[in-house]
């Protein structure tokens, strides 16, 4: 995939169309929510989403995050198929702490509306949820049905006026279950029938393998279900697929902790060095499908800040040209980079399939001339093509 730099003007790129899925026909309306207190406070609110395989447990989890000591006033969206909704409902408990006039604010989005399009009924049930939340809640948990893929939701809350002014989106769970999530990995494996019908060289991916892949931190969830070896070939497994999540393990659902696990992750405000380091020890062979890849290279001058920002764009943007000039399709997830500027700036770099954002802070003492880390995770992001044009882009 190398990448055309001898002309200093980048080339043509235009914000990426988001796939929208029309939603003339439906029967849905925007749920019915809480009643307004009238007052709506200023500050952004938090979102987790929880995200996970049909059974993994994330119904167990709202229970508990909703019956433990937090202090938190915790809003839930649930966006299931069909009826099921109704029991989801109906297994989903309130806060211990609340009382009969100040339930949990509940938004059942049916019919996994939410994974369709940037504006349709999902989004438009969380920005009136927001205009009347007062004091009734300051964070809100979106759990997503069994089968939806966390990247078509993540990006909403950068690309969307009315969810960006007042929502950020804090971190993406995700829970397997310990027992089967081997198995469900490799669906996409050794079927000729689907294999017939996708147009991508190597294995299909599954959902399991989307899920992992957007994760800030993976709960590997009914660990009493497997041996000690069984856990730690999951555990492998998962790391080989995103080497940048936390990964925690649980018996029905129960984290050691909320802070920092599940709640106020922050996982869109920083870009650790140590994240950026721990990525680089993920075992990409132990699954083809989606793998982690860390690129290093050196310290940036301000005149290869553009070049690094036309490599992104290229890569993520101008999927013609990419793919034309790199040895195999690649397909990118996720992306993080702590990208080290000589006159002393350093660029924190965050993405989620094509939409990304850079944001410039002063480097800390002694890094001004250190190692600039992107990690890659998605699909063939491992070849050495990749590489070759970011360095051919850098003119390294």
């Amino acid at each position: 995939m190398d990448v055309d730099t001898s002309d200093d003007e980048a080339p043509s790129l235009v914000q990426p169309e988001v796939n929208a899925k029309s939603t003339a026909g439906h029967d849905e309306e925007v749920p019915d929510l809480v009643a307004s207190s009238g007052d709506t406070a200023s500050s952004k609110v938090p979102i987790t989403i929880v995200t996970g395989y049909l059974g993994a447990g994330k119904t167990t989890l709202l229970n508990y995050i909703l019956t433990e000591q937090h202090g938190k006033k915790i809003a839930v969206i649930l966006n299931e198929f069909g009826d099921s909704i109704d029991i989801e409902k109906q297994l989903t408990v309130s806060d211990s702490n609340s009382t009969e006039a100040s339930p949990v604010p509940f938004v059942p989005l049916a019919n996994g509306c939410i994974c369709c399009s940037v504006k349709d009924v999902g989004v438009a049930a969380i920005e009136n949820l927001m205009e009347q939340r007062g004091e009734l809640f300051d964070y809100i948990l979106l759990e997503t049905t069994g089968l939806a893929d966390p990247g078509n939701i993540a990006p909403m809350f950068w690309l969307d006026d009315g969810l960006g002014s007042t929502i950020y989106l804090d971190g993406i769970v995700t829970l397997v279950d310990a027992k089967h999530l081997l198995k469900s990995l490799d669906e996409g494996y050794g079927d000729e029938n689907k294999a017939d019908k996708h147009d991508h060289q190597g294995p299909l991916l599954t959902t399991a393998h989307l899920q992992i892949s957007h994760a800030d931190v993976i709960t590997v969830n009914k660990t009493d279900l497997v041996s000690e070896a069984e856990l730690q070939n999951v555990v492998d497994r998962i790391r080989s697929i995103n080497g940048l999540a936390r990964i925690e393990t649980t018996t029905k659902s129960k984290v050691r902790q909320l802070e920092g696990i599940i709640l106020d992750l922050h996982a869109y405000d920083e870009v650790s060095d140590v994240d950026l380091k721990f990525a680089s020890k993920g075992h990409s062979h132990l699954d083809p499908s989606i793998t982690t890849t860390t690129l290093s290279f050196p310290a940036l001058s301000a005149a290869q800040v553009e070049k690094f920002d036309l490599f992104l764009r290229t890569i993520l943007w101008e999927e013609t040209l990419a793919h034309a000039t790199s040895s195999q399709p690649f397909e990118i997830h996720r992306l993080k980079a702590r990208i080290p500027v000589i006159d002393g700036r350093m660029l924190l770099v965050q993405g989620v399939r094509n939409i990304y954002e850079t944001n410039e802070v002063r480097a800390p003492v002694g890094e001004e001339a250190g190692q600039a880390k992107l990690v890659l995770i998605g699909k063939a992001v491992d070849q050495l093509a990749m590489k070759e044009s970011l360095l051919k882009t850098l003119g390294m």
